[in-house]
């Protein structure tokens, strides 16, 4: 550890009212409007605590509500986990069942990395396409209050981004009247650091809300790649390559939200955003082509200097209206965010046999994203039931260009290389309409349905090619959910959605684009969207005084999007994309958390699920792939004393299917340690990946291609931090307030005096 670096901002704007109860404030009453959603009440978690007191320091953990299940969606409480202070939105998604994150950023949910990432029920630029796992991995944990997994979306979410299953970050929130702020700073290994400020402020009509953080983190990695290609003469040919890269990134950013309650019955909000990110590296690639008939062996070193940053801004405005009916609201939201990305890569060939001269090359890249999201949500009690309309206006634009150039070693000339450079753009426009009704058929059964209708519109500009292109489709969702209550225990639970995945920007794009000198990639504009179709079934019940879910599933793509390899001239790996005949996967989920003891808290879940894939292989030959793949998680909270508790996390990741290849299993085990100082000062100890086991193996083999792709991380990684909350009650034993903050750069920060929108 070399420093400790503190960041404050004074924290402006907020989303929050003052002086008005949470139900008064979003215009409706949670308890009503989810009656036929959730169990009769809601269960208290607690961090385990012996009965001894503290005179002096109380328990830095306390009593909170546990964010209730509803009808379409599961709600994970993060909070809860005591290293929130120094870790990240990547981490404390990797706290939810059935999700895993890779160091890179890649998430997956239940096996799919086809997944929707929102905030507030919102989409953000900086969390589509390649920005999102640098995103997740700068966003600090400590301002989200929950992730709502969504395995179903119902009517009201959209399909971009993806459009399959969604995972919400409900980020913190405070309508208490007052100041109340948050400190974190913490140092790791290697020169690592991170600092965050929160605040909020609250009096009268008005609330503000804010903060601020920097991070200089990032994971060094090494790379090693086996391959085995059969030539035309029926021989195999070995190649092999060895990579490093070593660099830490900084990361910061700025947020604030502000609300206005014009009347009783009308807020007005307002919030802006705004982060930044370096993209430095060093990278060392070692190849060896194998000797082929006419080709001879080749073995030389490539050095890489990468440099680099990006920029991610948004704002929104918000009014909402709470009507004369009970529970009639009305919400119009909009929401503009932007992501801008460049970097510059130097490259250097050094060659140590295939007679080949030294040669050097740059490379500089330019790619941005826009997103301007408009809706209106309207609901009302309708029929003895609940009935919401709404309505969507959003346009996408991704561009992405790059200019790659040949620099003489003898003369330093810079000349142009067209067939690695490249201009793309895409426009995308949606218009949706949805409709949906909920309704309590007696004490037992509650019933949501929906349908959802989208008009997508794209625009494709190939600048490079000189190609332009367009299509235009309608699509319609239905999605049906349902709940029994078999006692105030136990719930059953049903679902059903169709959803529909749009290719991206780079799905799309036929322009092939350089990675390294193994591996190109492009897209197929030819791509048509995947239709799924998902069911489910849950039970929700107490089991030796645990909650206990347990949910079978199962998922069916039509023309499922995936990855097909085919081997060009000199050994070089081209990746695109393809409709394969479809997918499907099922599988059984359990969750269960509680007390075992007064002191030992658990959380553990588990995803046993059966994969099949068919796809064309590399001769053009329909292929059928199965897979059996077991991941779990286990979470251990030890509350030694009221001041002093340890937490142990076991996350493993089973077998996935991957294109024409899979994904082997993974682990890691975490460790934290958080001791009260003082009621408003703690001190927090963690270790990542502390048997350094967190790798990337990738393996395929077909009838022409077998390799093996391997990468671990420095993933061992120390922290040591410090908390400190200002404001708020300073008394034994009482509750004091959570860490509060808008999400960093989320598109138009958390809040504006109710639940997420969902339009």
């Amino acid at each position: 550890m070399r420093k400790i670096l503190l960041s404050a901002c004074l924290a402006s704007p907020l989303a929050a009212l003052a002086q008005t109860s949470p139900a008064a404030a979003n215009g409706s009453n949670p308890a009503t409007t989810n009656s036929a959603t959730t169990k009769p009440a809601a269960t208290k978690v607690t961090t385990g605590q012996p009965a001894e007191a503290v005179s002096v320091i109380p328990s830095v953990n306390v009593a909170g509500e546990r964010p209730t299940n509803r009808i379409d969606r599961q709600v994970y409480d993060v909070k809860s986990d005591i290293s929130t202070s120094n870790s990240t939105a990547a981490d404390a998604l990797n706290n939810v069942p059935s999700v895993a994150v890779d160091p890179d950023g890649t998430v997956t949910l239940r096996g799919s990395s086809n997944v929707q990432i929102l905030v507030d029920g919102k989409p953000s630029a900086m969390l589509q396409g390649e920005n999102r796992g640098a995103t997740l991995n700068a966003m600090q944990a400590d301002d989200i209050e929950s992730v709502e997994v969504i395995n179903n979306p119902g009517a009201q979410f959209g399909n971009e981004a993806g459009g399959g299953p969604i995972l919400n970050l409900v980020m913190r929130r405070n309508r208490k009247a007052g100041g109340f702020a948050n400190l974190n700073a913490n140092a790791g290994v290697e020169g690592r650091y991170n600092s965050a400020f929160s605040g909020s402020y609250n009096e009268g009509a008005w609330g503000i809300q804010g903060g601020a953080h920097i991070r200089h983190d990032g994971r060094n990695s090494t790379a090693d790649l086996s391959r085995d290609q059969l030539d035309s003469n029926g021989n195999w040919v070995h190649s092999s390559q060895h990579s490093s890269g070593v660099g830490l990134n900084d990361m910061s950013g700025v947020n604030s939200t502000v609300n206005y309650n014009l009347n009783a019955t009308d807020t007005l909000a307002a919030s802006a955003n705004y982060n930044a990110r370096t993209n430095d590296q060093h990278g060392v690639d070692h190849y060896i082509n194998g000797a082929t008939a006419l080709q001879p062996l080749t073995d030389y070193v490539r050095t890489t200097q990468r440099s680099g940053d990006a920029r991610n801004f948004g704002w929104g405005t918000r009014y909402d209206h709470k009507g004369e009916l009970p529970n009639e609201v009305l919400k119009i939201d909009l929401r503009v965010s932007a992501s801008e990305n460049q970097s510059d890569n130097l490259y250097a060939n050094s060659y140590a046999s295939g007679n080949l001269p030294n040669t050097r090359a740059a490379q500089h890249n330019n790619s941005s994203i826009r997103i301007v999201d408009f809706t209106g949500d309207y609901e009302r009690p309708l029929w003895g039931g609940s009935a919401k309309a709404g309505y969507k206006i959003a346009t996408n634009t991704s561009d992405a260009e790059s200019a790659y150039t040949d620099i003489n070693p003898y003369t330093s000339a810079v000349t142009l290389n067209p067939a690695r450079s490249n201009h793309y753009q895409l426009e995308e426009t949606v218009v949706a309409l949805y409709g949906s009704y909920q309704l309590r058929l007696n004490d037992d059964w509650g019933l949501l349905a929906g349908l959802r209708s989208e008009h997508t519109a794209l625009d494709i500009h190939q600048y490079t090619s000189n190609v332009e292109a367009s299509n235009n489709y309608l699509n319609f969702m239905p999605s049906l959910f349902a709940t029994y209550r078999l006692s105030e225990a136990s719930t059953l639970r049903f679902a059903y959605a169709r959803r529909i995945r749009r290719p991206n920007a780079n799905d799309l794009n036929p322009y092939v684009v350089y990675r390294d000198e193994f591996n190109v990639s492009s897209g197929n504009p030819l791509l048509k969207p995947t239709k799924t179709d998902s069911f489910e079934v849950g039970y929700e019940t107490k089991l030796f005084g645990l909650e206990t879910n347990l949910r079978s599933y199962y998922r069916r793509d039509t023309d499922a999007i995936v990855d097909y390899r085919t081997l060009l001239a000199n050994n070089v790996l081209l990746t695109t994309r393809r409709n394969g005949e479809g997918s499907h996967s099922s599988g059984l989920e359990f969750t269960m958390s509680g007390k075992l003891t007064p002191e030992l808290t658990l959380n553990t879940s588990g995803n046993l699920m059966r994969m099949q894939q068919t796809t064309f292989d590399d001769q053009g030959l329909l292929n059928t792939r199965t897979a059996n793949s077991l991941s779990g998680r286990v979470r251990l909270n030890y509350a030694y004393s009221a001041a002093t508790q340890v937490q142990m996390a076991l996350q493993m990741q089973g077998k996935m299917l991957s294109g024409q290849g899979y994904r082997s299993p993974n682990s890691t085990f975490n460790l934290s340690l958080r001791q009260a100082l003082t009621p408003r000062l703690s001190m927090l100890a963690t270790v990542t990946d502390l048997f350094n086991t967190n790798k990337m193996e990738t393996v395929v083999d077909s009838a022409t291609l077998r390799e093996t792709s391997t990468r671990r991380f420095d993933g061992r990684v120390f922290y040591l931090g410090l908390s400190y909350r200002f404001g708020g009650p300073n008394k034994e034993g009482e509750q004091h307030e959570p860490r509060m903050g808008p999400p960093p750069g989320g598109p138009g920060g958390p809040g504006f005096g109710g639940p997420p929108p969902q339009g």
